[in-house]
């Protein structure tokens, strides 16, 4: 599956309502970051995490069949090992829409994970970081938009 696009994940950020799965207690931590910051433009995130209480002054959920009022979207930034469980929470939510991030690292979007998505018709973003789909991103997120793109073709 080819990466999304730029036009695909800002999509996915209006879409409303959105689970951050994966959410770390260490305050310092990626995910915390993302959280921080798509909160700080705007958009309704809700941290997900079964052993955080709370994040970045929002109440964390155990799961995203959890959160009440529900979400519409989930952005997956589990290890490749929990995305296959979270995407079923996903499916028994209602949740159709996914982000599984990709970092540094493989990432969350693993090939059964993607055949999972596939045969639930849930709709993946998919080979970006969330920072590359920001209007305003920096040089550095940008710069790694263009290396991502140009190395994955």
């Amino acid at each position: 599956m080819r990466p999304s696009s730029i036009q695909e994940a800002r999509a996915f950020l209006g879409a409303g309502r959105i689970a951050v799965v994966g959410v770390s207690r260490n305050e310092k931590g990626f995910s915390r970051y993302v959280l921080r910051e798509l909160a700080r433009r705007g958009h309704d995130v809700v941290p997900v995490n079964p052993a955080v209480a709370e994040a970045e002054g929002r109440r964390c959920f155990a799961r995203v069949q959890d959160i009440s009022p529900p979400a519409v979207a989930a952005l997956v930034l589990t290890p490749p090992g929990q995305t296959e469980r979270v995407l079923r929470d996903c499916v028994e939510a209602g949740i159709r829409r996914v982000w599984l991030h990709r970092g540094a690292g493989p990432g969350a979007a693993t090939p059964a994970a993607l055949a999972l998505c596939a045969a639930s018709g849930i709709e993946v973003v998919q080979g970006l970081c969330p920072f590359m789909a920001l209007p305003d991103a920096g040089f550095p997120h940008r710069a790694h938009h263009f290396f991502r793109q140009a190395f994955t073709r």
